[in-house]
């Protein structure tokens, strides 16, 4: 297989160090507040990020756009705390201190403790299910950042904000932002130019349904699916250079609001993508039966004259794309489905 990756010139401590600057280490003590808040919502890529060119600063073999959806996402509540450990509430439940999600947090919080002794205490509310292909870790993480950027009071810029998400969930850098985002693969092996910032557009008509087959946490968690692909798919050799056309075909859909191409290529992309992941091994295969019935109903509703495409993370779950005038006929079709319009005033 062709080496995607390359050495980090910064390790992700010295990366945090480099986007806070003087306000890192015990200087961060002298403006924190009693708590900090964070919010930020789930968001959609219309084209994937799958598969990064370094892993530890979480930098990506290809950029992405994404839609954010209003009213999905995270709320996060951080305080210094006394204790051994982090004190860690998941919607309202405190976490045991060995918990997987409890641990990850508390690796990301450590690039961020004044000192080797500082104790965090968070609290966080998901409005999607955890782990089950929602993006739920981009919410938290974005939320976590600004959660961090509040309780320290570092005014961080919004795209060095994304700099930070991205160290905890690649496509957290694109929950900064609502509405469409674009995320920046960058060139630099620092990571310093890879980041997410808005596209300066809104489409008041484009609706996202969110088709849930199951919540349930995924088997493969989407790190360990898209290093897996990298590593053992011959396929994969094509996604970067399609990736990045579809990228630009998907920024200019959205600019020119031409929903067919938008739609054809976020479906195209995605298809593509989870071929990807069928055709490694052990093969990864996140679709159920279900999945494949709902990309055969969006398939005759097309053929019927109902302009819908659909698009797919990493989870059995569809999100549909149609504009609003198609609402009433897809609610029909679909029945039991969330409908967004992220646009709405």
């Amino acid at each position: 297989m062709k080496d995607f990756s390359q050495s980090a010139s910064l390790s992700p401590q010295a990366f945090v160090n480099q986007v806070i600057g003087h306000r890192s280490g015990v200087n961060a003590f002298s403006q924190a507040k009693s708590r900090g808040f964070g919010e930020a919502p789930v968001n959609i890529a219309l084209s994937k990020y799958w598969g990064k060119r370094e892993t530890s600063l979480n930098l990506p073999i290809n950029g992405s756009v994404s839609i954010s959806l209003p009213g999905l996402g995270t709320q996060t509540e951080l305080a210094l705390s006394e204790g051994k450990h982090d004190q860690i509430v998941l919607n309202d439940h405190t976490l045991e201190p060995h918990a997987a999600f409890a641990q990850r947090l508390s690796r990301f919080l450590n690039l961020f403790r004044p000192t080797e002794h500082t104790i965090f205490q968070v609290d966080t509310h998901n409005t999607v299910p955890t782990a089950a292909g929602l993006a739920s870790s981009a919410s938290g993480y974005a939320a976590l950042v600004l959660a961090l950027d509040d309780l320290f009071q570092w005014q961080l810029s919004t795209d060095k904000l994304s700099l930070l998400a991205r160290l905890g969930s690649g496509s957290a850098c694109r929950s900064l932002y609502p509405g469409f985002a674009i995320w920046h693969r960058g060139e630099r092996s620092d990571g310093l130019d890879s980041y997410a910032e808005a596209i300066d557009t809104t489409w008041p008509d484009l609706c996202i349904g969110l088709l849930k087959v199951d919540i349930g946490e995924k088997a493969v968690g989407s790190t360990v699916g898209m290093q897996q692909t990298v590593e053992t798919c011959e396929l994969y050799q094509a996604w970067p250079e399609q990736a990045e056309n579809d990228l630009k075909s998907i920024q200019a859909a959205i600019l020119e609001q031409d929903f067919e191409r938008l739609g054809q290529t976020a479906e195209h992309n995605a298809m593509s993508m989870h071929a990807t992941m069928m055709a490694t091994w052990p093969p990864i295969l996140y679709w159920q039966p279900e999945s494949v019935a709902a990309m055969q109903q969006v398939w005759q509703l097309r053929q019927q004259g109902v302009a819908v495409y659909f698009t797919m993370d990493a989870g059995p779950n569809l999100k549909l794309l149609f504009l609003k005038q198609e609402k009433p006929a897809i609610m029909q079709a679909f029945g039991k489905i969330d409908v967004i319009e992220p646009f709405a005033i």
